[in-house]
């Protein structure tokens, strides 16, 4: 019986609800067939790496030693991981093209800054020293395309899905005595979901969205006497990120 209460209660309350007044905003805001906007967000970075199961696999690979170490030989598995993200930082425009009253194509042009530290079940050792982690910083040129597939709208709410490829340039400085250097140039598939909010002078979208890097940025080693077993203990390195951002358009 108390369960057929709380049923009753809930469909009057949902009704009451659904008859509420509510002033719509921006009722003609996604009429237009062309529109502009800024996004703001933040980001984690993070690499998908495969490793070689045994050093002597990569035909790369010379034995070497490490300082206060023994020595890397070919029977070594040497694994490494990014063992916590980093917040970082996204900022961009945003063109919004108006295809039907349910997709929508984006292009977010904009700049990314962030960092990922590389741990190793090794000592991180170079000839600055010995550390926990070898800290990879990036800032990327984003170029993503994305196509918006938006739910029926719910007064002032728009639930939406999102999915497309970026092509992301890394400006940042990479040098020759990194212990691992990525290369510049990167492609990505793209997926999420966001909300948009019609507020009285604009439209709020919060989105979070993934990044699944496709291109292996793993580039040659360090120069010489710089050690070479971080690198060549991976065989191939992709490139993840998260993003949450705020559009106003």
């Amino acid at each position: 019986m108390r369960i057929l209460y709380l049923f009753f209660f809930l469909i009057f309350g949902l009704n009451s609800l659904a008859q509420r007044t509510v002033v719509k905003n921006l009722t003609t805001f996604d009429d237009k067939r062309l529109h502009f906007g800024f996004s703001l967000g933040l980001n984690a970075l993070d690499f998908n790496i495969d490793h070689y199961e045994s050093l002597s696999q990569n035909p790369k690979f010379v034995p070497e030693t490490l300082t206060n170490t023994r020595p890397i030989v070919g029977t070594n598995k040497i694994r490494a991981d990014v063992s916590k993200l980093t917040p970082g930082f996204t900022v961009g425009i945003v063109t919004n093209l108006r295809l039907t009253e349910s997709l929508d194509l984006r292009f977010l042009p904009g700049m990314s800054f962030g960092e990922r530290k590389l741990t190793y079940n090794i000592p991180v050792v170079s000839t600055t020293g010995t550390t926990d982690y070898f800290s990879i910083k990036s800032t990327f040129l984003d170029f993503p395309l994305l196509v918006k597939y938006k739910s029926k709208r719910m007064n002032n709410q728009r639930p939406y899905l999102i999915g497309g490829i970026a092509y992301r340039v890394d400006i940042s400085k990479t040098g020759v005595e990194d212990l691992v250097r990525l290369k510049p140039f990167s492609s990505s598939i793209e997926a999420g979901m966001g909300w948009d909010s019609y507020l009285q002078f604009f439209r709020l979208s919060t989105e979070l969205k993934f990044s699944f890097g496709l291109t292996n940025l793993l580039d040659n080693g360090p120069k010489a006497p710089e050690p070479q077993v971080y690198t060549n203990a991976i065989s191939r390195l992709t490139s993840n990120m998260f993003i949450f951002s705020f559009h106003f358009e």
